[in-house]
C-alpha cells in the first residue's frame, strides 16, 4: 500500500507564500522523481515542477523564480515553496511520485491540496 499525503494548502492574498509538502508512506522504496501538478475546473493537470533522484530540477515557465522544489529523500518528502503568488496560481496542487512497490515500477498521486490566492 502507498500512498502520498499533501499539506500547506491554503488561502493567501497575492504576493504571499506558501510551502506544500508531500510524504510518502507505506512500501514504496526507490523514489526516482517527485513532482507537483496543479488542475483548476475544466483544464487539464499541468506540471508545476519536478525533482529527480540526484537534486536536479525542472519547472513550469509560469513559475520560474517563483516556486522552488525540493526533497528529503529520507523521509519520502518533496516540498514546493511558493513565493509571490498570483491569482493564476488558484488550482488544487497535486503530488506525484514514481518509485518501485514490490519489485515493481509504480506512479502514485496524491489527493489535491486547495491553493486560492486572492486579488
Amino acid at each position: 500500500q502507498v500512498q502520498l499525503v499533501e499539506s500547506g494548502g491554503g488561502l493567501v492574498q497575492a504576493g504571499g507564500s506558501l510551502r506544500l509538502s508531500c510524504a510518502a508512506s507505506g512500501s514504496i522504496f526507490s523514489i526516482s522523481g517527485m513532482g507537483w501538478y496543479r488542475q483548476v475546473p475544466g483544464k487539464q493537470r499541468e506540471l508545476v515542477a519536478v525533482i529527480n533522484s540526484g537534486g536536479t530540477t525542472a519547472y513550469a515557465d509560469f513559475v520560474k523564480g517563483r516556486f522552488t522544489i525540493s526533497r528529503d529523500s529520507a523521509k519520502k518528502t518533496v516540498y514546493l515553496q511558493m513565493n509571490n503568488l498570483k491569482p493564476e496560481d488558484t488550482a488544487v496542487y497535486y503530488c506525484n511520485a514514481d518509485g518501485m512497490v514490490l519489485g515493481r515500477y509504480g506512479n502514485f498521486w496524491g489527493q489535491g491540496t486547495q491553493v486560492t490566492v486572492s486579488s
